[in-house]
């Protein structure tokens, strides 16, 4: 592959060479199901889904794992503050990202394994790091010992004296330095019976970055290739991961990448600040397709500020691209054979350069129009191929079964498209019989619902325009 990323850990772009030849591992942190998800926490798994489908579209099978933190803190201070289980509160939310995920197009993992699925394996990794000097058991509690690992803060290039507190702990006294971190904390009165589990050094629940290393030692062996999430989870979470899984004598990421924030007012998307928009009522103004699109065409390490003006603007962009391929596909049928234009691959080689591959679509798509107006079928059918090639590196083929069928809305659609082609019939017939006045008017009326009226050869054909 000609693929190169920037490596967080090394501060630079590298060649992407995979561990296994035509093979790519790659672990993506998943969501802490404690609430319904918003903007900014599905652009990590669009981010990483881009990735994943640019990795297969180069030839090579891809172990995709993303995690569910369904055991932690927030979780338990929600859900009984709500009276309700914990274990339930997160299922219901897990499924309320899921579906988030699954409306903008987001492959399915390869396994999407749970926290709470795999204490053994945690408490085994953590039995590891004691047994090597690296932890320490205090009452229950046990510790990452961070002055017994030299490379501590390599991969956010931290001084160790320079770092605050850990704080993922009611107090410091029991540990041997403030930095060190939980493994593992000691069940506490008032917590759920149920949020505990037996291990050596007594009941209890996992800490918050230990889940990863084990989840991804489990599914994927002890060294793999590639480490995605968001960028505020770069410290402490992925560099405890890191320190924690070397130190047992793992390999670990080979490769770690961040994606950007979105902001909202000039701050991270973040439900303790408030200012989130919420991914169920963003796609009741919007059509799924256009959010993603608006998700996705950024640069995938650039900050996206969240406005509705830049919302509205991303999808009147999509929809250029859609009339073309859907016009395209009714003058040449949709199935077209092509390879990708050489500057879209450069774009993505180029640490999944996306504005400049989108940029490769739409020069494309201009190109298909010019033909469509010439009626250069041959043109047609040759941009229309390289748009859907591209689109489907995307996930934004408007032809995709994703966009294209199933559900109210799109039974919404089709009554929507009836009453279209109800009021055309009307104004062929007033034109039929030279009423040129009835069938300016209707096309007006048209027109000032957003419907865009084409005649062409074929008959009339119609669009939205807004």
């Amino acid at each position: 592959m000609s693929l190169r990323l920037y490596d967080t850990a090394a501060r630079a772009v590298r060649d992407f060479t995979p561990l296994r030849a035509g093979q790519a591992s790659v672990y993506v942190c998943g969501l802490t199901p404690q609430g319904p998800p918003h903007v900014g926490h599905v652009r990590s798994a669009l981010v990483f889904d881009v990735l994943r489908r640019w990795l297969t579209a180069g030839g090579l099978e891809v172990t995709y794992v993303r995690n569910v933190t369904d055991i932690e803190d927030k979780i338990l201070t929600k859900a009984a503050e709500n009276g309700v289980p914990w274990w339930a509160w997160a299922y219901r939310y897990e499924l309320a990202v899921t579906h988030a995920y699954d409306v903008l197009g987001v492959l399915p993992p390869t396994y999407e394994p749970r926290a709470t699925g795999h204490v053994p394996d945690m408490v085994e990794l953590i039995a590891r790091l004691v047994d090597r000097g690296h932890a320490y058991a205090v009452d229950g509690d046990v510790y990452f010992d961070v002055r017994s690992f030299p490379e501590y803060g390599a991969l956010t290039n931290q001084r160790l004296e320079d770092l605050e507190p850990a704080a993922d702990t009611d107090t410091d006294e029991r540990k041997r330095d403030p930095r060190d971190f939980a493994l593992w904390k000691a069940h506490k009165p008032g917590e759920p019976d149920t949020a505990a589990w037996p291990t050596p050094w007594g009941r209890g629940r996992p800490g918050w970055h230990i889940e990863c290393s084990a989840m991804a030692g489990r599914y994927l062996g002890p060294d793999f290739d590639l480490h995605g999430g968001g960028l505020d989870l770069r410290f402490p979470h992925h560099e405890n991961e890191q320190a924690q899984s070397r130190a047992a004598g793992d390999g670990f990421a080979r490769y770690w990448l961040h994606n950007g924030w979105v902001t909202l007012g000039g701050e991270k998307m973040s439900k303790s600040l408030g200012n989130t928009a919420l991914v169920e009522e963003v796609v009741q103004r919007v059509r799924p397709v256009e959010l993603r699109y608006y998700l996705v065409a950024p640069h995938y390490r650039s900050t996206i500020e969240f406005t509705d003006a830049a919302l509205a603007e991303a999808g009147a962009a999509y929809r250029r691209i859609e009339s073309f391929v859907q016009r395209a596909a009714e003058r040449v049928g949709a199935e077209q054979e092509a390879d990708l234009p050489k500057a879209f691959r450069d774009a993505m080689d180029d640490d999944l350069g996306t504005p400049a591959a989108v940029a490769v679509v739409h020069e494309t798509v201009r190109e298909g129009n010019t033909a469509l107006a010439a009626g250069d079928d041959a043109a047609v059918a040759a941009a229309l191929g390289s748009v859907r090639a591209m689109l489907a590196v995307l996930g934004l083929d408007p032809l995709d079964p994703q966009w294209a069928g199933g559900g109210a809305r799109d039974r919404l659609a089709e009554v929507t498209d009836g009453l279209v082609r109800l009021a055309l019939e009307q104004r062929q017939a007033a034109r039929a019989r030279k009423d040129y006045a009835a069938a300016d008017a209707l096309r007006d009326q048209l027109t000032a619902l957003g419907v865009q009226v084409e005649d062409t050869p074929q008959g009339p054909r119609w669009e939205l325009t807004r």
